[in-house]
């Protein structure tokens, strides 16, 4: 394969529309821009969601409705990732979690969801799991509330 001998797909390419070469070819005269006007003009260009000088539609209306989801911080751990807890600890809340640093200290609300295998007793309190982990956690003899 010579780079010279590279062509496109059959049907890939188009030949130029060539406006402006009389009647019969149905975009002669104004070349299917329609008469007078900026958008008729060579170089009659204007940005997205301009309205003529008007004020746009995005200005007008007012800024609300928005809740930033920093304001929440939701943080997702493994089934696996509490094999990192202390063997000492029975009981797990979202105070624990944040104190051997397995979620952000910033954080408000942690899921546990089934991934990777976890073996020991464990109650789990104030965190949200999937069902998958309460099935887990529940074979093992542990609790989630």
């Amino acid at each position: 394969m010579y780079l010279n001998s590279i062509k496109p797909a059959v049907g890939a390419r188009r030949n130029k529309l060539r406006v402006g070469r009389g009647i019969g070819s149905g975009l002669g005269k104004t070349c299917g821009r329609g008469h007078k006007g900026q958008k008729s003009r060579a170089g009659g260009f204007h940005k997205v969601g301009f309205e003529g000088g008007q004020m746009p539609i995005q200005r007008r209306l007012p800024k609300r409705g928005f809740v930033s989801l920093n304001k929440y911080k939701f943080s997702k751990i493994r089934l696996s990732d509490l094999n990192f807890i202390p063997t000492n600890e029975s009981n797990l809340d979202l105070l624990k979690l944040k104190k051997i640093n397995l979620v952000s200290h910033k954080t408000k609300k942690v899921k546990i969801y089934l991934s990777g295998g976890f073996n020991r007793n464990i109650n789990i309190s104030g965190i949200s799991v999937s069902a998958g982990v309460k099935k887990a956690i529940e074979s093992t003899g542990g609790s989630v509330i």
